[in-house]
């Protein structure tokens, strides 16, 4: 009988990287989910079940990055699917945005995306697996903000990313793929939902008027990382409700 495969999750303590890993293991998959929160990690793994993992994780740290697949390589095994989900935004106006607000946004979004991306995939090609990797975009890789400068420039970053990986892995067949979700119902859009104003103004942009759901994304990274997305690389699917394609306001 074959092994589950094993799939690590970033950022999985709450939101849309739970969600992927409630997907991920309901596909059949081990999940190792990685936080920095330490103690909503633990619980995220809890009300998983089914042998999950949970670890501490700085994902703006090159050096626990590192460790953290160490000590999964040697406690769990080699991770056949890595959901690239971690993420950080830190809003605040151009004119008095710091650099080291810029640069703590850049380390998590974008660094922690490369580390984890290149160390899982070092692994992988050492082991001769086919392995899958998801990376988290957002509709501000193409959809710009003033007040989230440094998370739009991560964004773009991580989509430009995942096709120069794509290229690059595609002779050990290694799949790298993105997701960018639009308004999805999660932490970081409460400000948004407690807002009448702010979300109509998401509404008048947002096609089928009404926000996502963090499900509906997972929905997306598990049919990437799954076989059913074989002769897919290099991607990102933006799951917006049609925002992308909206050339108007009202």
């Amino acid at each position: 009988m074959n092994e589950k495969p094993i799939a690590l999750v970033t950022g999985a303590a709450q939101g849309i990287g739970f969600a992927c890993a409630q997907a991920l293991a309901a596909d059949g998959a081990r999940i190792v989910l990685v936080d920095i929160n330490e103690s909503g990690v633990q619980t995220a793994a809890e009300n998983l079940g089914d042998d999950a993992v949970p670890i501490t994780c700085d994902m703006g740290n090159a050096e626990q990055v590192n460790a953290m697949f160490d000590r999964v390589e040697s406690e769990v095994g080699v991770a056949n699917i890595l959901i690239n989900n971690a993420g950080i935004a830190l809003p605040a106006d151009f004119l008095e945005t710091t650099l080291e607000q810029f640069q703590k946004v850049i380390n998590v979004n974008l660094t922690g995306t490369f580390v984890a991306l290149q160390r899982a995939a070092k692994a992988m090609v050492k082991n001769k697996i086919e392995g899958s990797i998801v990376n988290m975009s957002s509709i501000n890789a193409q959809l710009a903000i003033p007040s989230i400068v440094a998370y739009c420039a991560s964004k773009g970053g991580v989509m430009q990313m995942t096709k120069s990986a794509s290229l690059a892995l595609a002779p050990h067949n290694i799949r790298v793929n993105a997701v960018g979700p639009g308004s999805i119902d999660t932490a970081m859009l409460a400000g948004v939902n407690s807002n009448p104003e702010a979300m109509n103004k998401v509404m008048m942009r947002t096609p089928l008027k009404r926000i996502g759901t963090a499900e509906e994304v997972a929905n997306v990274v598990a049919f990437l990382a799954s076989s059913k997305a074989s002769y897919i690389t290099g991607e990102t699917i933006y799951v917006d409700g049609g925002r992308l394609g909206m050339n108007y306001t009202c």
